[in-house]
């Protein structure tokens, strides 16, 4: 539950693009549950690993840049599928469904809806991030487990603590998108363009960092020591400021330019 609550690059900005995405409650209570539900499946395979004995394969010192490159690309990717212009080259996905939305003077996007499976994907692949809470699980709790049918054990406590706050945060992140006090039309407008923005430049920020780590580690292991005594707040480094950047940077500041910008429409 703490790692779930406190900021983290494999799960806040990923989460709060879904959840802004739905631009309902019960549609952000939904994504994070999917993408936790995923992250929770990850964790618990490999904590069975862990215990067998060939956890070195995946937590390597480079195994977070490599897991940011994954996760940059498929953030791209799910960004552009959400938020496309008419004049690109169409990606036609099974279930997906594009919307094409007029009222912005021909800016000419299509803006489709995130599907279930998107961030599923996501919370699979994120979860092979490596940190502080990962050592403790794959060197310390699964070994102790007794036997391999409860080497999963450790991993999978871990996934559903972080789903609990996860399955909140995106409740919370719907409902932010959905008290605009705008038209049905224009919260979702205004919510895809959010989740589809933020899923590409965070994604660019991902796939950069990943490269910058694998080219330059010892740059990009350093951090700042906080003093607290709270995992994923004891330093300050390279993830928290993927985190600044994808949840602040683009995601916060451009749910409140779409916001005042259908709000002088309106007016």
């Amino acid at each position: 539950m703490v790692h779930g609550i406190t900021p983290d690059e494999h799960t806040w900005p990923i989460t709060f693009s879904y959840a802004i995405g739905g631009y309902s409650t019960k549609r952000g209570l939904r994504a994070g549950l999917t993408f936790s539900l995923a992250f929770t499946v990850q964790r618990a395979l490999a904590s069975e690993l862990a215990y067998l004995g060939p956890s070195r394969v995946f937590t390597f010192a480079s195994v977070d840049y490599v897991v940011y490159l994954g996760v940059g690309t498929l953030m791209i990717a799910a960004g552009m599928v959400i938020v496309r212009q008419r004049r690109t080259v169409h990606l036609h996905l099974p279930g997906l469904r594009a919307h094409s939305l007029d009222a912005d003077d021909g800016e000419g996007e299509l803006l489709s809806d995130p599907r279930p499976w998107m961030p599923a994907v996501h919370g699979f692949v994120a979860g092979w991030g490596f940190g502080a809470f990962t050592i403790i699980i794959y060197t310390v709790l699964a070994p102790a487990e007794h036997s391999a049918l409860w080497g999963w054990v450790p991993g999978a406590f871990f996934g559903l603590g972080t789903m609990d706050m996860q399955i909140l945060a995106g409740g919370i992140f719907g409902l932010i998108a959905a008290r605009r006090g705008l038209s049905p039309d224009d919260i979702r407008r205004l919510a895809l363009r959010t989740a589809g923005r933020t899923l590409t430049w965070d994604g660019v920020a991902f796939v950069l960092g990943g490269a910058f780590g694998l080219a330059f580690p010892s740059a990009a292991g350093l951090s700042l020591v906080t003093g607290l005594h709270v995992h994923n707040l004891d330093h300050l480094g390279i993830a928290i400021v993927l985190v600044m950047v994808s949840v602040v940077g683009v995601g916060v500041t451009t749910l409140v330019r779409e916001t005042r910008a259908a709000t002088r429409a309106e007016a």
